[in-house]
């Protein structure tokens, strides 16, 4: 399955990425300017990268005029200027106050007032992410009009929070697909699913997922070592062509020689041992591990960074990561996986692009981190979830209580064991290796165990039917967010041309 054929802008990101790959060797060669105290601050909030949702208001409404002993209006009292007036009033004020508390950046713009389809053509020439149609009166043929902006709509009306819409009553499959799936040839753009009624917080999820479909696509990444995609070879090749994801390959080579010359670099060595030491003081962490493995997690830490920087990408993952790298960096690169999630960028172990999309959009559908875990056979609704790579500040603000072990297979280098809490509601993403199907469930931490396996490990119960789960068993890696994003990150899944079937009560 493919959604979404690469588009020029994508094309134009895969070759600047293709040149940028050209030039790693003449970079590396070149000194490196020295890191700054403050390139890692545990101190510093959270920050997650995504550029601004673009959304535009339509007002649609008509201005019947008064006929005596006859029917000339419609429901609502939206139906002069001086109404129209007022109540674009109110939408502004309300996007404007949904906008600062959303969680995530949105640019809302002038709200249009629309009377006639040449003017609905108008506002959707906005160069918005998503319109919103606040359908108080008008015609069918300008509804069909504001709609034209496709599956980038959401509609508004009104029952109780202002004066009632017309359309209220009016809506019907007559306008609207009477699913939430792809649609067909025939089948309208915008699905019953795509209206909200009176609620601001049902307006917001739906941005919420406009804007991680909308980061999603032709998002970034830089993959060291390689892509590869786990039991699914086609998978980084479905990744750039449903998607449009940028996959930076980075050579081993070049990673090689940026290690080199930074355990070389007293100067670095002694920012490393200093980051090292300052995390080793956070509350709630226990070493357990030699303290020479953290620091050297802190140099590749610095390193990935700086091939970040340079790639101009937020998503990195890396390959081999349970053997080229340990010898190379003098640990492993668990620990430091766990540092550039908890600071707002997206790290990935194992270069798996079968997981890796499903991980890219939730991250922005949860403005969090994400664990990217191996997942066990479902028992009583129970799941284990275990990797070592854990994120520390999964809720996007404070650290959880971690060990710092070795890595569990290798019993070698630094990677957290980060305890949970109790209780913390969890989402979910299985990818059917990479058909474009994925599933996606609710849960919630009932244990943090100290198995004979990965570090950070968790013990969950599955909500909803979990014995469906049984039949999508495939030793396959998961990912996670605190919170329940469930609605949403099937809302903008179904945008990317992703198959959304979600475990849970009818």
């Amino acid at each position: 399955m493919c959604c979404n054929s690469v588009n020029r802008r994508a094309f134009l990101g895969m070759t600047s990425g293709m040149l940028a790959a050209a030039g790693a060797a003449v970079r590396a060669a070149e000194p490196l300017p020295e890191w700054p105290a403050d390139y890692w601050d545990p101190d510093r909030p959270y920050r997650p990268a995504g550029a601004a949702l673009k959304v535009k208001p339509l007002l649609m409404y008509a201005t019947p005029q008064r006929r005596e002993a006859a029917s000339w209006k419609s429901w609502s009292s939206i139906l002069t200027h001086e109404a129209a007036a007022e109540e674009a009033g109110r939408i502004a004020a309300e996007l404007s106050a949904l906008a600062a508390r959303a969680g995530f950046p949105l640019e809302i713009l002038p709200v249009a007032k629309v009377t006639a389809p040449e003017a609905a053509a108008e506002a959707l020439g906005s160069g918005q992410d998503v319109a919103i149609v606040y359908a108080a009166t008008g015609s069918g043929a300008l509804l069909r009009a504001c709609l034209a902006g496709g599956d980038k709509t959401i509609i508004f009306v009104r029952k109780r929070s202002g004066p009632l819409y017309y359309w209220y009553e009016a809506l019907s499959v007559k306008y609207l697909r009477a699913n939430a799936a792809a649609p067909g040839p025939e089948e309208p753009a915008v699905s019953v699913d795509d209206v909200v009624v009176d609620s601001q917080d049902e307006l917001r999820w739906r941005l919420q997922a406009f804007f991680a479909a909308r980061n999603f696509t032709g998002a970034r990444v830089v993959a060291l070592g390689g892509a590869g995609g786990k039991y699914a070879a086609d998978a980084p090749a479905k990744a750039r062509e449903c998607h449009g994801l940028d996959i930076i390959e980075v050579g081993y080579d070049e990673l090689a020689g940026r290690i080199r010359a930074a355990f070389e670099d007293r100067s670095r060595v002694a920012r490393a041992e200093a980051w090292a030491a300052a995390y080793a003081r956070l509350p709630g962490t226990k070493l357990e591990t030699d303290q020479s493995f953290v620091v050297n997690a802190f140099l590749l830490y610095g390193i990935f960074k700086d091939i970040l920087a340079e790639r101009r990408a937020s998503i990195f993952t890396i390959n081999s990561c349970m053997g080229t790298i340990l010898p190379m960096a003098r640990t492993t690169a668990c620990l430091t996986l766990s540092l550039l999630n908890d600071e707002g960028l997206v790290a990935f172990c194992e270069s798996d692009f079968v997981i890796i999309p499903a991980g890219i959009l939730l991250h922005f559908v949860a403005r969090a981190p994400v664990f990217l875990h191996n997942s066990t056979f479902p028992h009583d609704g129970i799941v284990t979830c275990a990797h070592c790579t854990s994120p520390r500040r999964m809720d996007g603000a404070r650290y959880a209580p971690a060990r710092i072990l070795t890595h569990y297979e290798s019993e070698y280098g630094a990677a957290p064991k980060v305890a949970m809490p109790e209780g913390q509601a969890l989402t979910f993403i299985d990818p059917e290796y990479a058909t474009g199907r994925w599933v996606g469930m609710r849960g919630e931490v009932i244990d943090n165990p100290f198995y004979e396996c990965c570090r950070s490990q968790q013990d969950v119960r599955i909500r909803g039917p979990w014995r469906r789960l049984l039949a999508e068993i495939r030793d396959s890696h998961w990912v996670m967010a605190y919170g329940d994003h469930v609605r949403a990150a099937g809302y903008a899944a179904r945008r990317c041309g992703i198959a959304w079937d979600p475990i849970e009560d009818a």
